[in-house]
């Protein structure tokens, strides 16, 4: 077995999984009496999640229910990264950014952690918005990865490519 074993970790986001945790949140938000006439909605503004509502506290308990639609469809509530509610007129607005990729510097933290509590003899690569994770032995490559799942990281990561 002369050859490296690797796989790649990623962030990358279901965006059906985001759309479809959007419609039933908007859905249930229609149907829930605490809403009704507060004038308050969620809807997709470009590759943003946009809330509106009458009042501050409205509008945070819009991105609550949204948040709870995202953890039942399985999507990790890192990839959100809200915006604190503001005035726009009468209504109070929240613009919700969907994050994907690995930043370069959270690609960083993820190699200093992999290099400083990993197994020896494991290489990693940033390339682009993933990182490579290479090793002669399989065993140390699954060791990475438990290490990485029980880390405290800034993002949600998926391991693809595993061969």
């Amino acid at each position: 077995m002369a050859s490296d074993s690797s796989f790649d970790v990623v962030s990358k986001v279901d965006r059906q999984e985001v759309d479809n945790a959007l419609n039933q949140a908007e859905k249930e938000i229609a149907q829930r009496y605490d809403f009704k006439g507060t004038g308050a909605s969620i809807e997709w503004s470009g590759e943003k999640v946009l809330i509106k509502a009458n009042s501050e506290e409205r509008v945070k308990a819009v991105l609550d229910v949204f948040q709870g639609k995202l953890i039942k469809r399985g999507v990790s509530l890192k990839v959100l990264d809200s915006s604190e509610p503001k005035p726009s007129g009468k209504e109070y607005r929240m613009e919700s950014d969907i994050k994907e990729g690995l930043s370069q510097e959270n690609a960083k933290k993820i190699g200093k952690i992999i290099r400083d509590e990993g197994p020896k003899g494991v290489k990693t690569q940033i390339t682009g918005e993933e990182m490579r994770v290479s090793s002669k032995s399989r065993d140390d490559l699954q060791e990475v990865i438990s290490l990485l799942k029980n880390a405290d990281l800034d993002v949600a990561v998926q391991f693809v490519n595993y061969r």
